[in-house]
């Protein structure tokens, strides 16, 4: 699988919108047929950082999401609401879903 994991730093008067901002963008992700998972999460230590996890199922599937239609007008969109350009971390793995944390099981109940 793709394996991406990006920073965004929004512009402070956009962060508490940037889900809504996002939004179409987000659901037309995730109704892509090789789309693994597509997650937002606000950072607990700045406001205006939101990180996105997202992983496709190969290299076909990551690359038919950046030639998409809802791709490209997000580059055009989102930047706007933006400090700066996002980081990214961007690998392939040999997995097709999240593994366990064994150095925190729990228990059965």
């Amino acid at each position: 699988m793709i394996f991406i994991t990006a920073k965004f730093q929004v512009r402070p008067e956009y962060a508490d919108q940037w889900p809504q901002i996002a939004g179409e963008f987000t659901a037309a992700t995730r109704a892509e047929p090789g789309c693994l998972w597509f997650d937002w999460s606000r950072s607990v230590e700045d406001p205006n950082e939101y990180v996105l996890v997202e992983a496709f199922r190969d290299g076909e599937a990551g690359a038919a999401h950046v030639q998409s239609e809802h791709f490209q007008k997000a580059q055009r969109t989102l930047p706007p609401h933006l400090v700066r350009t996002p980081k990214v971390v961007n690998t392939t793995l040999d997995q097709d879903d999240w593994s366990l944390l064994g150095e925190m099981t729990v228990p059965d109940a």
